[in-house]
């Protein structure tokens, strides 16, 4: 074996100790930002998107390393890269959106892991925040994947970020029913739940005069993660309540007038 192709095997040997070692490295970074995450007040579901991006940027450095070490002069390739990076912008502009976004929902936190939330025309807990995505896991256990893109832009409603709710159920009664009688009802069933809260009170008031019922606005205050525990309660409640107290539930009506055959039309 010539000792040119000694050196040249010496020297794609220090090249690969570069990368295994760069590789080493860059894991034990990983595993260590890991864990200074998990002792971070970060969100959980932001940490995958960090450490997403941290393995991009040690992969970038590991690359200009051995880039340098083979001699290849590093200004030109960062000036082709720059031209490619904008190419690459404009075709995947779709993409660099949903990354700015998720920067976004890292930087505002509209929204943390676990919550409940609708996006747009989708609902779900949210799982986790990625790069490009945010995944939601619906209440039946299917699995949404969201563009962060569409998301920074829509409308968004965190459904847990308060600490107590309010439970509006929709209760009517029959014209015929003593409102004070179903007021005082309600106002029980409210006191004896489990779940609700003294303060704020409950709110109780006729909001409607409907075609067959008189309509209640009724909401009572519990804590969010009573919420539908609250709300099967009430629901529930309220009818053997009204049942027990001679309140009935009014149902569409309809008065029928018949006209004789012997009766004259009006002039």
């Amino acid at each position: 074996m010539s000792d040119k192709t000694i050196d040249m095997l010496i020297y794609l040997g220090k090249a690969a100790l570069i990368f295994v070692i760069g590789f080493i490295i860059a894991k034990i970074i990983l595993h260590l930002s890991k864990k200074a995450l998990e002792k971070s007040k970060l969100d959980p579901a932001a940490h995958k998107f960090v450490i997403n991006v941290e393995r991009v940027i040690l992969w970038v450095v590991l690359l200009v390393i051995l880039i340098s070490y083979f001699g290849i002069p590093t200004a030109p390739l960062v000036t082709v890269l720059g031209a490619c990076g904008a190419a690459i912008a404009l075709a995947l502009k779709d993409s660099l959106a949903n990354v700015a976004g998720g920067i976004i929902i890292l930087v505002t936190h509209p929204f943390y892991k676990g919550d409940f939330v609708d996006l747009g025309s989708v609902s779900g807990y949210v799982e986790s925040i990625d790069i490009l995505t945010t995944t939601l896991k619906t209440r039946d256990n299917k699995v949404i994947t969201a563009p962060n893109g569409k998301i920074n832009t829509s409308m968004i409603t965190n459904w847990d970020r308060a600490d107590v709710r309010r439970v509006d159920c929709p209760i009517s009664i029959g014209y015929n029913d003593d409102i004070a009688t179903a007021k005082k009802v309600l106002a029980q069933l409210a006191s004896e739940s489990p779940y609700s809260l003294e303060t704020p009170p409950p709110m109780i008031g006729v909001s409607n005069h409907g075609e067959s019922s008189i309509d209640f606005d009724y909401g009572v205050w519990c804590k969010t993660e009573d919420y539908w525990d609250m709300k099967y309660y009430l629901e529930e409640n309220a009818v053997k309540l009204f049942k027990e107290n001679g309140i009935t539930i009014p149902y569409p009506q309809v008065d029928v007038h018949v006209r004789e055959s012997g009766d004259k039309k009006p002039e």
